[in-house]
């Protein structure tokens, strides 16, 4: 059977149907707030591997947090984890995301694969809070 036919047998190269999947977010752009600083690098990388772009925000440890207000009309997308993010960089982003009808994500935690994931199932066409 020739590619052509595989894929409309539904025998398609799973690696093409993930790149398509990935491609979902190609040219998006995410607001990721809090974390740790270690890890932005890898969470960029990631992002990248889904074709957003990611910008960073360290929750008012070293930056001022006011400057969430001027990067969130510029993202598609506000990624939080709860679990590394002061309550007021946090209640300044959910103010935020509802002034600029922004969605907002809390990640469970801070790790890589949370927010793989979160990305997964953005690309997937699955709704956000």
């Amino acid at each position: 059977m020739q590619d052509r036919e595989k894929q409309q047998a539904g025998g398609g190269d799973p690696a093409d149907a993930e790149g398509a999947a990935k491609s979902a977010l190609k040219g998006r752009s995410f607001l990721y707030v809090g974390g740790r600083d270690c890890q932005v690098a890898h969470l960029r990388q990631i992002a990248s591997a889904f074709g957003a772009n990611l910008i960073h925000h360290d929750g008012g440890l070293r930056e001022a947090v006011s400057r969430i207000d001027n990067v969130l009309p510029s993202v598609d997308c506000v990624f939080c984890p709860i679990d590394c993010i002061s309550h007021d960089a946090c209640l300044r982003v959910k103010t935020g995301c509802k002034k600029w009808e922004k969605a907002f994500v809390p990640l469970r935690n801070g790790s890589k694969s949370s927010f793989e994931r979160a990305l997964q199932n953005l690309s997937d066409g699955n709704p956000v809070q």
